[in-house]
């Protein structure tokens, strides 16, 4: 049964937008959310409209089937490279060439996803022209204060909607917002890092949360391609355990954190081929020490190296190489760390 740990939540409506397309809506906001945002305005209440920026780079999707192209090694989304045109599994550095169509149904209908809050502000005013608009993000909130005075108009209801980034996902306590609706509730998922479904799970149930805080109760809009995936289907109902038993499985499978650890090495340079040989050279060192220390084959893995998901930065280019093993650091004890690496034992990220 779910785990119940609040005595009441908020009711959470899961939108397929693959329905959405079919039906021949084409906007970001579904018409369960059109229409729920007309019933918030004309009833005097508030609403917030999230976005996810953390996805900032493209990923391939298919528009009819909601697939996502991945590493068959890792499960992981491929990051395309519009230099080279093709895509790349920034973990083990296989190569994958552009399909024309799904691997999955065969549709034509593949497409470079990206968007951003700014565009979003401006279709939620151009279909409800009367409503005050307000928006939380990075581009709006730059200067000091600039946070106190947004959250200060909108707890006045000086705004009926406050269109925001991760910013606005926890520790806000506004009685007079009934409606919450996650624009792009699965743009977490495709990002190239093992804890993309427990981040999305995280943030889905923070944004859950910001609705329905007073005897006005509240309702939720979750949009999304995916909406099969665990940890959208967790973060509806609430179930903290189905979570975790399915986002065990997953890591158990491939070996991820906690059941194994990780170091991430980056080494930055200016020159493209520095970054390569280096980070050669030093695989080759981590698999001698390997030898060295007897581990079995299947207790360490030595992953790349590879471009870092940014793989350049500040005018360096960045190749890295991820350490699987029980115990990465005893693993790198001993081994030179030569000028232009950065070593990061149990990352928080590997993006």
């Amino acid at each position: 049964p779910p785990t119940v740990l609040y005595a009441e939540m908020p009711p959470v409506e899961i939108v397929d937008m693959r329905q959405e397309l079919r039906a021949g809506n084409r906007s970001i906001l579904s018409r369960s959310l059109q229409a729920e945002l007309v019933s918030t305005f004309q009833a005097g209440e508030q609403a917030i409209l999230f976005l996810n920026r953390r996805g900032t780079s493209t990923f391939v999707m298919c528009r009819d089937c909601g697939h996502v192209v991945q590493c068959d090694g890792c499960d992981v989304p491929l990051t395309y490279h519009e230099r080279v045109n093709v895509l790349v599994c920034h973990h083990c550095n296989k190569r994958y060439p552009i399909p024309d169509t799904c691997p999955e149904c065969n549709s034509k209908r593949i497409k470079y996803f990206g968007s951003g809050t700014q565009r979003l502000e401006e279709l939620v005013q151009e279909f409800a022209p009367r409503a005050r608009i307000l928006r939380w993000d990075a581009d709006t909130t730059g200067h000091k204060g600039s946070h106190e005075a947004i959250m200060t108009k909108f707890a006045a209801h000086e705004a009926d909607i406050l269109v925001g980034t991760q910013m606005i996902a926890k520790g806000l306590d506004l009685p007079m917002v009934t409606l919450v609706g996650a624009i792009a509730a699965d743009t977490g998922l495709f990002l190239p890092d093992f804890r993309s479904g427990e981040r999305t799970f995280q943030l889905l149930t923070q944004v859950a949360g910001r609705a329905g805080r007073s005897e006005r109760g509240g309702r939720v809009v979750i949009q999304t391609y995916r909406p099969d995936h665990y940890a959208i289907q967790a973060a509806a109902q609430h179930d903290f355990h189905a979570f975790y038993q399915r986002e065990i499985a997953f890591r158990r499978e491939h070996r991820y954190p906690p059941i194994r650890r990780l170091a991430k090495l980056v080494y930055w340079d200016k020159k493209l081929e520095k970054a390569q040989i280096a980070c050669a050279d030093m695989a080759a060192v981590l698999k001698h020490r390997v030898e060295q220390m007897g581990l079995p084959g299947e207790m360490v893995d030595i992953l790349g190296p590879a471009p870092a998901f940014f793989a350049r930065y500040r005018g360096n280019y960045r190749w890295q190489i991820l350490l699987r093993a029980p115990d990465p650091a005893e693993v790198l004890r001993g081994i030179p760390i030569p000028f232009g690496w950065r070593v990061d034992v149990d990352p928080m990220s590997l993006l």
